[in-house]
């Protein structure tokens, strides 16, 4: 039964506290994570619990932590590093890409990177283009990274939980303004051993007459839309995709075959977008089911302007 009510924000920082309890090579790292309990107090009170030798407060050098990261996860330590915003972990991309995706391939799987980079992506209130930027699909196109945007309290709480887990490197996107978003959760879902699987979406709602996937924060858009149309006679089906790399392809092909139309949402730009890649998904395995073009709806090809 779902009761319980929690905020993205709380459910983020109890999955970090529960992965650092059970795990002590778990450890944090970012710009104002421990003293000031981060930027948007997703680190509240692990300074005080678990002390500066787990909860690292770094000068502002995302290439110096990431890359300080990568070689402790390189040593078999799990660091979640926190970007202030993706914007700024183009100045880590390096480390990002070079050091921390290619390694495993490159040492015949050898050599594991369990490291999970997370912090708020995409728009935000009141911040300019450089602040505001979707980083979904830059990551989402490299291999061996597995990129991951939750949009509920269910999500952020399980998915975080895969990401410390896991022995690849995750790239974790949360959205600021849903931070302060509260959704009920069921008593499994505030259970310690809750994880939910990387590369598999969810069905928010079910539907017969139109498919529609989103993510992130568009994924409540996508709802909203789906109210509108039922009052039309229309029943759409909502994918929360969840995860980004991998896709969930046979779940948005599955849907598709049953509702026979296809609309995507995302708030990134539609060229090379998340969007287009899952068209091209279902026009190579489900063409013959459609019976109307696909639909993309998508941020405008131009910098984010400043939103207030």
């Amino acid at each position: 039964m779902l009761g319980i009510l929690r905020t993205v924000r709380d459910a983020l920082n109890t999955a970090l506290d529960e992965e650092m309890s059970a795990d002590p090579k778990v450890f944090l790292m970012g710009e104002e994570v421990g003293e000031y309990q981060g930027a948007y107090k997703i680190t509240k009170g692990l300074l005080d619990k678990y002390g500066p030798e787990r909860v690292l407060d770094t000068p502002i050098t995302e290439a110096g932590f990431t890359g300080i990261g990568v070689g402790a996860a390189y040593h078999g330590l799990k660091p979640v590093i926190e970007f202030m915003t993706f914007n700024f972990s183009m100045q880590a991309i390096d480390h990002i890409i070079n050091s921390a995706a290619k390694s495993n391939y490159m040492s015949a799987g050898q050599m594991s990177v369990p490291i999970v980079f997370r912090g708020p992506n995409g728009a935000a209130s009141g911040v300019g283009a450089q602040h505001s930027h979707c980083y979904a699909v830059w990551y989402a196109s490299c291999p061996g990274l597995k990129v991951l945007a939750p949009y509920s309290s269910e999500d952020a709480r399980g998915l975080l939980k895969a990401a410390i887990r896991d022995p690849d490197p995750v790239v974790f996107l949360e959205n600021e303004l849903l931070y302060g978003e509260t959704f009920p959760v069921s008593a499994e879902v505030l259970d310690s051993s809750f994880c939910l699987p990387i590369g598999k979406a969810k069905i928010e709602k079910e539907g017969k007459d139109v498919t529609i996937t989103a993510f992130s924060k568009m994924v409540g858009y996508a709802l909203k839309a789906a109210e509108i149309l039922a009052k039309d006679g229309i029943s759409a089906e909502v994918i929360n995709l969840r995860s980004i790399r991998p896709l969930d392809r046979n779940t948005i092909n599955a849907s598709v075959r049953k509702t026979n139309r296809l609309v995507t949402v995302e708030e990134g730009f539609p060229q090379h977008g998340v969007g287009a890649e899952i068209c091209a998904s279902v026009v190579e395995e489900s063409f013959g089911y459609l019976d109307a073009p696909v639909e993309r709806i998508a941020g405008a090809d131009v910098p984010m302007p400043l939103r207030s």
